[in-house]
């Protein structure tokens, strides 16, 4: 059979919201005094946005036919990303046959590797691998989880990042993950207010829910300790990128130090398959987190899977919607995922990339079902009312 060419790859930006989610309003959760790696500097500790956090946008890649099929994918990096689709990665893509994802993505990130290998060229790189996915299902009109294998289960269970973890529970989740407010300058008396608010929630969640701290790659290796021995009084879950990225030591001292049953996690802004195979042979963590959209998309993603399944290590992608539900539900190790709760009091289930994209599914009481994911691609489309910027229209 014929398969179809790409004729044209396009990038556009957009503003406020989308797929950049910290892009929000002053009164939203996401933004209000969560500890970052800029929280040592008191000018910066209140909001994420002050240092900049929102100033990429979303980045919208869209790809088309010869015979008119379009798909699209949306991710971070904005216009600097949008450059470097248009002015470099496009040669790679058009005049490829739609099913060439393999050695598109391979060639993508060889041109790359001399200012690349991570961080902004890997958005960009995986943005145009989701839309080549996306692409693949429209033209074979067939979901994206059919393309990679098949759905191992008929339903998948969540927990909830967000500020209200008891709310969480009486929609059905099976945790809740609260963003850490202190940082290492703020010593013991931070520490001992991160408890207080630890154990209300634990107080009104019970004993059988879960509680995790996200700690955004803000603390040092002592800090971590602190409180990890401080929060295992209240059966916390696990403590999540407390450590820059790159610490690898570092992480791999902490998880020999933790409490006994608590599970240290990252992977959230680490990218390819190099970079976690870091991570799984240093026993950095107990299982990975890698983001679809950032770590070199869903070519990449079931690479580093395969990788931690070889080490009998759980893959819990970092919340990315519909780009990682068609992934987790083909896979034996993602037994359970993360929704991010994108209202601005956490207060209900919201899309996470609304009002962006239509036909969003969000998980019902929970739980998310295999036929919520039935529409061809990753089954969502991008709302007629955005306002898309083409920067660098060739």
């Amino acid at each position: 059979m014929h398969a179809p060419i790409i004729k044209h790859i396009r990038a556009f930006t957009v503003f406020g919201g989308g797929a950049d989610y910290h892009d929000q309003g002053a009164d939203h959760w996401i933004d209000d005094h969560i500890a970052t790696p800029m929280s040592r500097y008191p000018a910066y500790r209140q909001s994420r946005q002050s240092f900049g956090i929102n100033v990429l946008g979303t980045l919208v890649v869209e790809l088309e036919t010869d015979t008119g099929v379009k798909g699209f994918a949306v991710t971070t990096g904005g216009e600097p990303a949008a450059y470097i689709v248009e002015k470099h990665l496009a040669r790679f893509v058009e005049g490829r046959r739609v099913d060439e994802i393999e050695l598109i993505w391979d060639q993508m990130f060889n041109a790359t590797l001399y200012y690349g290998r991570r961080g902004l060229v890997i958005n960009a790189i995986s943005g145009v691998d989701l839309a080549l996915w996306d692409l693949l299902g429209q033209v074979r009109q067939l979901p994206v989880h059919a393309l990679i294998g098949g759905a191992v289960r008929d339903e998948q269970p969540f927990y909830a990042t967000g500020a209200r973890p008891d709310l969480a529970k009486q929609m059905g989740f099976i945790g809740g993950k609260l963003a850490f407010r202190h940082n290492p300058l703020q010593g013991t008396p931070g520490i001992r207010t991160e408890m207080e608010r630890l154990g209300q929630m634990r107080d009104a969640v019970g004993p059988d829910f879960w509680l995790m701290f996200d700690c955004w790659m803000s603390m040092t290796v002592d800090y971590a300790h602190q409180v990890a021995v401080a929060a295992a009084e209240y059966d916390l879950k696990w403590i999540e990128e407390c450590l820059p990225p790159d610490d690898y030591w570092g992480y791999a001292a902490l998880r020999k130090k933790l409490p006994p049953k608590m599970l240290l996690t990252t992977g959230e802004h680490e990218a390819t398959r190099w970079g976690f195979r870091m991570l799984l042979e240093m026993g950095c963590c107990d299982f990975i987190q890698p983001d679809v959209g950032w770590c070199g998309g869903l070519t990449e993603l079931l690479k580093i899977s395969a990788l931690a399944d070889a080490h009998n290590t759980m893959v819990i992608p970092h919340g990315s919607s519909v780009y990682s539900y068609h992934f987790v539900m083909t896979r034996q190790n993602s037994p359970f995922a993360e929704f991010l709760m994108m209202a601005p009091k956490a207060d209900n289930v919201v899309p996470m990339f609304s009002p962006m994209l239509l036909d969003e599914p969000v998980p019902q009481n929970g739980l998310l079902h295999i036929s919520a994911l039935d529409k061809p691609g990753f089954g969502v489309r991008l709302s007629p009312d955005l306002q898309l910027h083409r920067p660098y229209e060739r």
